[in-house]
């Protein structure tokens, strides 16, 4: 089994408090754009569109919190096992994890058509996964047929839970803690005979693992929080019109105590951003050293 080497961005040396909230500051920014393009969904509030960290509107004004959380895990050290699940696996909104998604698609599409990705393609594939782009990937949520396309990719990598969003909007996609790790598994699982033969081929799923493990570093929190070296990851988030209320998921790639487990976090009902990202941590943390075999009773 092979892994990439990548040492940890100068965010994960910063302390979990520093680091998370950095990336919440930048991606609070981000906010309005992103659910725009993910559509049912409104603009935060000033001091967030702003860049302000969340939580410094007037306490009224803040959601009350009614968040839920489901983690799986895998560890690709012990080949054949399930993944384990903490919590109820329910749908949720994936928000922009979907992107990992999209590009599997994408690359299969391609696969398929005996050719290689385009220099355009590439070009949006790399802002999609590094940087979140919205624009990239309304570009080939297009491109793959929208919830139709993805729906024959997943079909094919192994989905059994994931419903593509409806129109254009692709952050509405539902999917499962535990399909999340059969996509991851299609990316990163060299061994198991359970990743289908006709899925993504070594370049492709290469290709993915690249990007996932060099994401901005705005981007460089979640399930990384759970690793002492090495991770590969996406996150996603997205503010709920009707409630105020955050979705915040992450899916990824992790080493730790010298273990390599895919990790799927999501999660929903945060009264903040911050409080999203920080659920989401310490579920992922929570979850590893059980999920390995030299720790359990």
């Amino acid at each position: 089994m092979s892994y990439l080497s990548y040492p940890r961005s100068q965010a994960t040396t910063k302390t979990t408090a520093g680091r998370r909230a950095a990336a919440c500051a930048a991606l609070l920014l981000s906010s309005v754009t992103t659910l725009v393009s993910l559509g049912a969904l409104h603009a935060p509030p000033a001091a967030a569109a702003t860049g302000a960290p969340s939580g410094e509107t007037h306490a009224a004004a803040q959601p009350v919190s009614t968040a839920r959380v489901t983690t799986a895990v895998l560890d690709l050290d012990a080949p054949g096992r399930e993944p384990t699940v903490y919590g109820q696996d329910v749908p949720y909104d994936t928000a922009s994890i979907i992107k990992v998604d999209i590009l599997a698609a994408l690359l299969l599409q391609a696969q398929d058509a005996g050719r290689h990705l385009t220099a355009e393609e590439r070009a949006q594939a790399e802002p999609m996964i590094r940087h979140s782009d919205n624009a990239a990937a309304n570009a080939l949520w297009r491109q793959i047929g929208r919830a139709p396309g993805l729906e024959a990719a997943n079909k094919r990598l192994g989905l059994t839970a994931t419903k593509g969003g409806p129109g254009a909007k692709w952050g509405l996609t539902q999917t499962t803690a535990r399909d999340q790790i059969r996509l991851l598994r299609a990316v990163f699982d060299d061994t198991t005979p359970s990743v289908p033969a006709h899925a993504l081929n070594e370049e492709s799923r290469a290709y993915v693992r690249s990007l996932m493990s060099r994401v901005a570093d705005d981007q460089a929190w979640g399930v990384s929080a759970a690793a002492d070296s090495q991770w590969a990851l996406k996150n996603g988030w997205l503010q709920r019109s009707t409630t105020g209320l955050w979705d915040v998921n992450s899916i990824g790639r992790v080493t730790a105590n010298g273990h390599h487990y895919l990790v799927a976090v999501l999660s929903n009902g945060s009264a903040s951003m911050s409080d999203g990202v920080a659920l989401v941590e310490k579920a992922a943390g929570q979850a590893l050293p059980s999920a390995s075999p030299l720790n359990q009773p």
